[in-house]
């Protein structure tokens, strides 16, 4: 077992539980329109569920709408059911060859629930961050019980471990204080 990989693979893994976190925080609607909002609806297409990017041309009207192009006419229909359908809380209305989806102004007490939302995925986070750490500091020990590295360089290794999960966690923090923020800001 090298050390060097060992704190490389963390170091990854610590980043996927960040990225997953944002495409968490992504999902979370704001008051403000933005495309990636609805990635993860997809519409039947010919009996197949197909993501709403690959049916449809998604672009921002204004700050507050989303306009919907569909590559074909036949599946208008399809593709505004399943805006309304998804657990988005929208309502499309369909102009000419383009769905219009506006976004409605959060209440206070749905910005607070949103910020629970948030704060919950957090949490998970962080939880997702630990656990790499904690996988990582097992193979150190089972490495140092094998007598495959010194006690110097286990300990060594578990410091420079805590030091990412601390800025790891660090990020995560800071990208939940944008979010609240963000959510907060009328």
């Amino acid at each position: 077992m090298q050390i060097a990989d060992l704190k490389k693979t963390t170091d990854l893994k610590m980043n996927k539980s960040i990225e997953a976190f944002k495409a968490d925080l992504a999902k979370v609607r704001t008051g403000r329109a933005h495309t990636g909002l609805l990635d993860h609806i997809t519409v039947d297409y010919y009996g197949t569920a197909t993501p709403i990017n690959q049916v449809a041309k998604v672009t921002l009207l204004d700050a507050r709408t989303i306009g919907v192009a569909p590559f074909e006419k036949k599946i208008l229909q399809a593709v505004e059911k399943a805006i309304r359908d998804s657990d988005l809380g929208l309502n499309p209305a369909a102009m000419g060859e383009t769905i219009r989806v506006p976004m409605p102004a959060l209440t206070e007490d749905r910005r607070k629930e949103l910020i629970k939302v948030v704060r919950h995925e957090a949490e998970n986070a962080r939880v997702a961050v630990r656990n790499v750490r904690r996988d990582a500091n097992h193979a150190l020990k089972e490495a140092l019980k094998k007598h495959e590295v010194s006690e110097n360089d286990e300990r060594r290794t578990q410091d420079e471990v805590q030091k990412l999960t601390n800025r790891h966690i660090a990020e995560i923090d800071k990208l939940l204080q944008q979010k609240e923020a963000e959510l907060m800001a009328v």
